[in-house]
């Protein structure tokens, strides 16, 4: 396999969309996307951020990717034009070699304003590349709009319609090209340039505050459809409790009793899942009545102050004759990561600790508490009726 660099480039000033690469996207911060479709590619070796922002260098670091800092390289300052944004490349891929000790042969850059890429865009724009041995790649959508081409003179006569040969649109989600041709031309784009063909609709790009309930609603209605296959192996569910059964917030009284939110909708979730024929638990590192209660009255088993999820998990299923392969796990913090990187399944509430979401093969729209135990009951329901 030919070593490959994925660079992210997330400048913390965004043209259009202030604070565009942290702000939501389907529950997680927009630069996640880009950063799992690098990380998720077989064929990438590592993979790096390149930014100016702190805050964005933050995230990127929680979520185990390299940083580059844009700050103290030669590109420092608002970028004005493409120039300036290959010469930060041209650091990235500098640092990454010279300072970092790291050998790649091929780059990847990813656009993070793209979030709606297959989870296999990646790999599929790296096998054309090699395929096609050319020097540089561009992802491109079909602009196969007929055309209407006069055949008089000067303009006037008939009209025809011309439904000639198909053209592409540029669409920036990602570039590949071979380090060394980049060192030389300084280009993404040069010498044999091939073309990666995408549906037009996963190209699209953020490009203003307008755009992002539209792209929103692409990639809920798309990430539903994905997950059918997994969630039709499920066997078993199991809860976290605080952050994915309650809004993660806890009201005391004066008397010292707790209370907790809890979403109705939920609660109609899960039984619809039981009567499905579903099982279901809850696994809670907090000791409290508060938990207790809410199970009881939805009648799920119940285990809490429970500090290694992972081992009393395994202790469930293999007194039930399951595997960890058979579970979906539902969980928002640090100390559900264990049994989420093991769980056939992986479920993150939008809202869920950035490592958690990195780790999760679905995430649901609905935070935890408002919704998101409702969102992953009606996902497994509708996966049981139509497993394809």
């Amino acid at each position: 396999m030919i070593p490959t660099l994925a660079i992210i480039p997330a400048l913390g000033e965004s043209k259009g969309i202030p604070g565009k690469h942290l702000r939501p996207f389907l529950g997680r911060p927009l630069l996640v996307h880009s950063i799992d479709h690098a990380r998720h590619a077989q064929g990438v070796a590592s993979t790096v951020v390149s930014t100016d922002d702190a805050a964005i260098a933050r995230v990127a670091r929680e979520l185990g990717v390299e940083v580059i800092d844009l700050a103290a390289g030669p590109a420092a300052g608002p970028m004005t034009d493409l120039a300036d944004f290959d010469s930060t490349l041209a650091h990235a891929i500098g640092v990454m070699r010279n300072q970092r000790g790291e050998r790649f042969d091929r780059v990847v850059v990813l656009d993070p304003a793209s979030p709606l890429r297959r989870a296999d865009e990646v790999d599929l724009a790296l096998a054309a590349f090699e395929r096609s041995r050319a020097d540089s790649l561009v992802a491109v959508c079909a602009a196969r709009d007929p055309m209407w081409v006069s055949e008089g003179e000067a303009g006037l006569g008939t009209l025809r319609r011309d439904d000639g040969p198909a053209r592409f649109r540029e669409n920036g989600s990602l570039h590949v090209f071979t380090a060394e041709g980049f060192e030389r031309h300084r280009s993404r784009v040069f010498g044999r340039v091939a073309m990666h063909e995408m549906p037009a609709w996963l190209g699209m790009r953020l490009e203003s505050s307008d755009d992002w309930s539209t792209l929103e609603s692409i990639g809920a209605s798309r990430r539903s459809g994905l997950c059918g296959p997994a969630l039709a192996r499920v066997r078993l569910v199991v809860f976290d409790f605080d952050g994915v059964m309650t809004d993660n917030r806890v009201l005391v009284l004066q008397d010292g009793t707790e209370g907790a939110s809890c979403d109705r909708s939920d609660g109609l979730g899960v039984g619809m899942l039981k009567a499905a024929g579903m099982p279901m638990l809850v696994l809670s590192k907090e000791q409290n009545p508060v938990v207790g209660a809410r199970c009881r009255k939805l009648g799920l088993e119940c285990h809490q102050g429970i500090d290694d999820k992972l081992t009393k998990l395994r202790d469930l299923l293999a007194s039930r004759g399951m595997t960890m392969a058979d579970i979906a796990y539902v969980g928002n913090d640090i100390n559900d990561l264990a049994c989420m990187r093991e769980a056939g399944l992986p479920i993150a509430v939008a809202d869920a600790y950035p490592p958690v979401l990195a780790a999760a093969k679905m995430v649901t729209v609905k935070p935890g508490g408002k919704g998101a135990v409702r969102e992953v009951c009606d996902a497994l329901l509708a996966a049981r009726r139509d497993p394809a």
